[in-house]
């Protein structure tokens, strides 16, 4: 589990694709303190760590995986968003994220607020993606590239996020224009009351 605070970015150094997988190396100021089969969050994507050398370790996103998220359109170089699961003994200062992404969202407009950022982004929506729980609600909670963020101004395919010029300098969003895709994962506590209204129909 995480909590949608990003620690810092990570460097693609390395993409090798096998068969349907793809190994992503990447070099971050924390490797050394990775260890085999832990779970890391990249731009909101629970990946296992398979592999630690030289500072760079190695995650491996299986197609589903690229499928749903924007992992796909890393290059040689992209900053990604990194977090460490959650301790036990931590603070939930974000929200709770599972590192599940459900799908991407395109970004259609940036704007200079003079002190913060304010983003627009568009995503499908359909009645069975609603009824999965693949909406957004007025201050609700979204994760976009594995921030967690409150909901602004919400629409049937589009909503706003702010970001605060610490957040724009310390994660990949100082990245991101018009055009630009990020991985969406949608509050869990309303994907589970989407599925049980479904379900008591």
């Amino acid at each position: 589990m995480f909590s949608g605070i990003i620690e810092e970015t990570a460097r693609v150094v390395a993409i090798r694709a096998e068969q349907n997988n793809v190994h992503f190396s990447l070099r971050c100021s924390f490797t050394d303190e990775l260890s085999i089969d832990q779970s890391v969050a990249h731009n909101g994507v629970c990946l296992t760590v398979v592999d630690i050398r030289e500072g760079v370790y190695t995650v491996t996103a299986m197609q589903e995986t690229l499928e749903r998220s924007n992992l796909g359109l890393l290059r040689v170089g992209d900053e990604v968003n990194v977090e460490r699961s959650m301790p036990l003994n931590g603070r939930l200062d974000g929200h709770i994220v599972q590192g599940h992404v459900d799908q991407t969202a395109r970004c259609i407009d940036v704007q200079d607020q003079q002190g913060s950022f304010q983003y627009t982004f568009q995503f499908e929506t359909s009645r069975e993606l609603v009824s999965r729980g693949y909406f957004v609600v007025d201050k609700g909670s979204v994760c976009v590239n594995g921030v967690s963020l409150t909901v602004c101004r919400p629409e049937a395919d589009t909503f706003q996020v702010c970001i605060i010029p610490y957040t724009w300098e310390h994660t990949n969003f100082h990245a991101i224009q018009v055009g630009t895709v990020v991985n969406l994962e949608f509050d869990i506590i309303g994907k589970y009351l989407a599925r049980m209204n479904a379900l008591l129909k």
